[in-house]
């Protein structure tokens, strides 16, 4: 498999619009949430709060972002990034729709379990 390679995780009607669900990727250790948007678009990210590592698929989406639910943190889905005045970034995974398959990208989701875990407190 490539470098290059994308793997099918689900349907976009098995997410409910502003909702999200964890998925099991290529690497176990490092779950990842996927987000559907109202308007279907379709955003992937390490299901991992940059503040305390809560579960951001347990998350409120609200536009193009997801509020954590342990602190209210809201994470920028399209960038990864916490919204001001918090700071930090979750990974993003390259996410992308093939008719009404979510497609992730195993490139992206490698690079994810290369970088540093925020630790539970």
């Amino acid at each position: 498999m490539g470098a290059d390679a994308w793997i099918e995780v689900g349907r976009l009607d098995d997410i409910p619009r502003r909702g999200a669900r964890r998925v099991r990727g290529h690497d176990p250790d490092t779950p990842i949430a996927v987000f559907r948007t109202a308007d279907d678009r379709v955003f992937a990210l390490v299901d991992r709060c940059p503040h305390k590592a809560g579960p951001l698929s347990e998350g409120i989406v609200q536009g193009c972002a997801v509020a954590c639910p342990l602190h209210g943190w809201v994470i920028d889905l399209e960038s990864g990034e916490a919204e001001a005045p918090d700071e930090g970034s979750v990974t993003k995974i390259a996410a992308r729709l093939d008719g009404g398959r979510i497609l992730l990208s195993l490139a992206s989701e490698r690079s994810a379990a290369e970088a540093p875990k925020a630790a539970c407190a």
